[in-house]
């Protein structure tokens, strides 16, 4: 599924009418989609009390649609109209239901919908969709501060956006002060990139996408894509039923030092668990000792080690011999700093002759890199590079806040400056081929805000490479069931508590449901 801008959004609706889909006929879809969804949030629809906010323009016309849906299945409907509607037609439809019309202007004080909004069941926001200008103006702040107001009288009142919640803009993300905060938005057709944005993402509550017959191909320039179970189903190896290890592949996983013994440890065992057929461990000495034990299924390579008990450049040779018999490595957890790990990096992938796996590069890896000249362009396997905000600040030379403005951006310009895909970890993780593709996570999921996740997630990857996928696919498949896991231990533990590695044994239920997708 495509996630879209105003702009691209706008011209798909041109499109649609291009091709005989007119713009009321998608408004009478959006309002019928939006109403059906409405009614089942409320299970029996008849005599629940709606409260539905509408605006000027087709955002508007959208909510004055599902209201009059919904009176028709027996809901008690009240329409609160923030401006004059420029869609007179479908409010004469619902003057002709006899639906109780609120004018939020000759309201002062904003008695009546305080009156409305504290004997209702359910609030629809219709009021701005991508047409939103920040910031709102002050009858939209007002009526909309009310409604703040009544659902912390009453926290069992129910939200939902209408495409957008009023006020959070379709692009960006940005927010005005007075949008609300919603249970749920019912994004038309296709979800608007500001809906995966901060601090937009936190005012949307879930997100859902509700079809509103536009034809199939007006999407096809739109940017970037919107993972779901299907396009990651779509993205894993197969699984032959007369398989075995052999055919699985091996999965070599590069790392771990004395402060950061656990590491490794955790992208092995990810590794396993996303299927693939070998995994071999090769880390310092002192790590190899402490953790062999504890991933008894995994061969290892024991590395010299410096003083401060990390990797040096004399271990490369070591390393690209096994290379050679695997394939696929990831490279990088708990690796540690310091000028003998960056030597090692350089010596292992920027030298002649070229290692011929595809890799993952993590955490450290990722750092030694960083403080490399011309990495870029000395890296010649293909590549998954795994940063989070503050590595890919490093990578690409910019401050934090920069790579965090546009997330999506950032990703797209790095992948086609260094030719390798890249993933920037965080909340909505963006994934990002050389040839332009970008797929954006829906999942953003505070539980997987604790150390080793992300050693976890470079194992998963690893594995669907050593199984054959190749790296766009397997990073945007990978990332997708890392977070299908991460979803799944939400609902059990709450939004704290996990460990990395409580992902472990839930990334293979999640692969099962990925296959088990319609």
């Amino acid at each position: 599924m495509k996630v879209v801008t105003a702009a691209e959004m706008r011209e798909i609706e041109e499109r649609a009418a291009q091709a005989g889909v007119s713009a009321d006929a998608l408004m009478e879809a959006a309002g019928l989609a939006v109403a059906r969804r409405t009614a089942q949030m409320l299970d029996n629809v008849r005599g629940k009390r709606v409260l539905v906010l509408t605006g000027p323009g087709n955002n508007g016309g959208d909510g004055m649609v599902a209201a009059r849906y919904l009176a028709d299945w027996g809901a008690l409907v009240t329409l609160c109209m923030t401006s004059l509607a420029r869609r007179n037609d479908k409010l004469e439809e619902c003057r002709a239901r006899r639906l109780r019309i609120v004018d939020a202007f000759d309201d002062d004080g904003q008695w009546a919908l305080q009156n409305y909004l504290s004997l209702t069941d359910l609030v629809l926001d219709a009021v701005l969709g991508i047409g939103a200008r920040l910031p709102l103006d002050e009858p939209l702040r007002r009526a909309f501060e009310a409604l703040s107001d009544a659902r912390r009288a009453n926290p069992a009142l129910r939200t939902v956006a209408v495409d957008l919640p009023t006020g959070l803009d379709a692009d960006t993300g940005a927010v005005d002060e007075a949008t609300p905060s919603v249970d749920l938005t019912l994004a038309l057709g296709l979800p608007k990139a500001g809906l995966f944005r901060f601090p937009g993402a936190g005012r949307a509550g879930r997100v859902e996408t509700l079809p509103i017959g536009l034809p199939e191909g007006v999407d096809e320039a739109a940017r970037f894509e919107l993972t779901d179970d299907a396009l990651a189903d779509s993205f894993l190896p197969p699984r032959p039923a007369d398989g075995h290890k052999g055919t699985f592949g091996t999965a070599l996983i590069v790392g771990g030092s004395r402060r950061y013994t656990g590491a490794p440890m955790l992208t092995a065992a990810g590794a396993y668990r996303a299927g693939a057929g070998l995994v071999t461990l090769a880390a310092p000495d002192e790590v190899y000792r402490l953790i062999a034990g504890q991933i008894p299924e995994a061969t290892h390579l024991p590395l010299p080690q410096s003083a401060e008990g990390a990797v040096g450049p004399e271990s490369a040779p070591l390393v690209r011999q096994v290379l050679e018999n695997v394939r696929a490595a990831a490279v990088g957890p708990g690796l540690g700093a310091g000028e003998g790990v960056r030597r090692f990096v350089q010596a292992l992938l920027l030298t002649a002759p070229p290692v011929e796996v595809s890799l993952v590069l993590d955490a450290d890896a990722l750092n030694a890199l960083a403080a490399s000249y011309g990495w870029s362009e000395q890296l010649r396997a293909p590549a998954v590079l795994t940063p989070h905000p503050g590595e890919m600040a490093r990578l690409m030379r910019l401050p934090v806040h920069e790579v965090q403005a546009d997330r999506p951006a950032a990703a797209r310009e790095a992948a086609e400056q260094w030719g390798q895909v890249v993933v920037l970890k965080g909340a909505h993780t963006v994934t990002a081929s050389p040839d332009g593709r970008t797929a954006l996570s829906p999942f953003s999921n505070p539980v997987l805000a604790t150390g080793g996740t992300g050693d976890v997630l470079a194992g998963v990857i690893a594995g669907l490479l050593a199984q054959g996928a190749a790296p766009y696919e397997a990073a945007v498949a990978g990332v997708h069931v890392h977070a299908s896991a991460g979803e799944a231990l939400r609902e059990s533990l709450g939004d704290a508590g996990m460990l990395a590695g409580d992902l472990l044994p839930a990334i293979p239920r999640a692969l099962r449901a990925l296959r088990r997708a319609p």
